[in-house]
């Protein structure tokens, strides 16, 4: 290499490295002015809107003012976030409603797409309730049968015991057997209970007529069938 080559290429080297520092120089500037810039903007004020419409603006909101809504602007006036006043009982009580109004819209969909996920036609529902429907008529025929047995039961127990006393008409009839009486009672009480259970059986067959009518019903609603 020659000097003057020598000398060409230690001027392009100096001029590069000048170059460097400028642009360090530069970035660091925008860096401080972009970090002065945001520390500004980050001084939040608060704007808020009176009974009588007046509109406020302020470091702090005064206590007479804190069940209202409040907006958090910057130093440029530009709104960055809002602060919900008190609500009142009427605005609490529209919120409960909307949201009972949300679970039951959401409850609905879910039962929906059950229903349509379940059954392809309205037949094959009528046939789930046909077959749930016979249970019940099954247990009721069933318990009907044991309540005609028991009654047979009671009347032959409660024939026999016209031979004592007090039931007898003859003053001299001995005095009926405990264990009669005992038996009398727990039949007239098994009776009672299998009642209860034969309404509860004939209850539930209806519940179930109910609710796949309304299933059906729903049905044809969702496949638009007329």
């Amino acid at each position: 290499m020659n000097s003057r080559t020598a000398s060409r290429y230690t001027l392009c080297e100096s001029w590069h490295i000048w170059a460097m520092r400028i642009q360090l120089l530069v970035i660091g500037l925008l860096s401080f002015a972009f970090t002065a810039g945001a520390a500004e903007g980050d001084n939040k004020h608060y704007k808020w809107t009176d009974e009588d419409g007046i509109v406020h603006y302020g470091d702090s909101v005064p206590a007479e003012y804190t069940d209202l809504d409040k907006e958090v602007v910057n130093d440029h006036g530009v709104t960055i976030g809002t602060i919900e006043g008190r609500k009142t009982e009427e605005e609490l009580e529209a919120e409960r409603l909307e949201e009972e109004l949300r679970i039951q819209r959401e409850l609905q969909h879910r039962a929906d797409q059950a229903l349509l996920a379940t059954y392809q036609t309205v037949e094959e529902i009528e046939m789930h309730r046909d077959r749930r429907v016979e249970l019940f008529q099954a247990q009721s025929r069933v318990t009907e049968l044991y309540l005609r047995n028991l009654q047979r039961s009671l009347d032959k127990l409660e024939r026999e015991s016209l031979r004592y006393a007090p039931y007898s008409e003859d003053e001299d009839a001995e005095l009926i057997d405990p264990g009669l009486v005992d038996a009398i009672q727990e039949t007239k009480d098994t009776i009672e209970r299998h009642k209860v259970n034969l309404k509860k059986f004939q209850d539930d067959e209806k519940a179930i007529f109910r609710q796949f009518e309304g299933d059906i019903n729903r049905f044809m609603t969702l496949k638009g069938i007329e």
